[in-house]
């Protein structure tokens, strides 16, 4: 599956500090990608809250960030008032651009690329929605948000612990040597094909208030859904209430 991102903002970084500037300032382990990688991962506040999911690219003498449409000025925004004494430029790259889904498994391996190869489908396509929830891709203001740690997400599977201080690490650190998370996002296989709205509460057996819903679609007879789930309910295999119905809880991807 083509998913279009021709939407999504893009973002070329030059100039001599750009490498340093980027490790200091975002999850990904800059340092470590050579000509051609790309990595997923986020710019955070500092306390350790999500301020915008992006994917870095590395292409040769410019890194290139790239993230949905309605972060693209506030990510720029960030990054230049950071910006105070680096040597680094920041331009936009314009033209059409896509991500390729073989399944689930690997929406978060591919990079966004330039260009839209024949067959492309709207991000918002049913197919598409389909395959980003089993795969727990983020949408920003819908599955993650400045509420948000990094590690309640998917994204806790791009945290490079080994990296240097980057602003935001701090907290990231505590939590992943205590092992505290009180939630994380899971995915739900919901009885029945009703339509399931955002914010729709989860309960358990253990805890009545056990969590809430992100994201749903229809699926054939079931409904798919990502939702954040407290540590009381959240191992895989488990189940769960949405709106009176069953739910089966999924890790992500599934």
């Amino acid at each position: 599956m083509i998913v279009d991102r021709s939407t999504w903002g893009r973002l070329e970084i030059t100039g001599g500090d750009r490498v340093r500037f980027l490790q200091g300032l975002t999850t990904i382990n800059v340092e470590a990608l050579t000509e051609g990688q790309h990595a997923w991962g986020a710019i955070l506040n500092p306390k350790g809250r999500v301020l915008s999911v992006i994917d870095l690219a590395h292409q040769g003498e410019r890194l290139v960030i790239a993230c949905q449409q309605d972060l693209a000025e506030k990510t720029r925004a960030i990054l230049e008032r950071y910006a105070v004494m680096d040597d680094v430029q920041f331009a936009e790259a314009p033209g059409p651009a896509h991500q390729r889904w073989d399944d689930a498994a690997t929406a978060w391996a591919a990079p966004i690329a330039p260009g839209l190869p024949d067959g492309a489908v709207a991000e918002t396509d049913p197919a598409a929605e389909r395959v980003r929830i089993r795969a727990g891709f983020l949408r920003f203001g819908v599955d993650v948000d400045e509420d948000h740690f990094p590690f309640e997400t998917p994204l806790v599977g791009f945290l490079d612990y080994e990296k240097g201080c980057y602003v935001g690490q701090e907290p990231v650190f505590r939590v992943h040597a205590q092992g505290n998370a009180a939630r994380t996002l899971r995915g739900l296989v919901i009885a029945g094909a009703q339509p399931v709205a955002a914010g729709a509460s989860v309960k358990h057996v253990a805890k009545d208030n056990a969590g809430s819903v992100t994201s749903a679609i229809v699926d054939g007879d079931t409904t798919l859904a990502l939702a954040y789930l407290h540590r009381t309910c959240w191992e895989p295999g488990g189940v769960v209430e949405v709106d009176g119905r069953a739910a089966t809880v999924h890790a992500l991807p599934w």
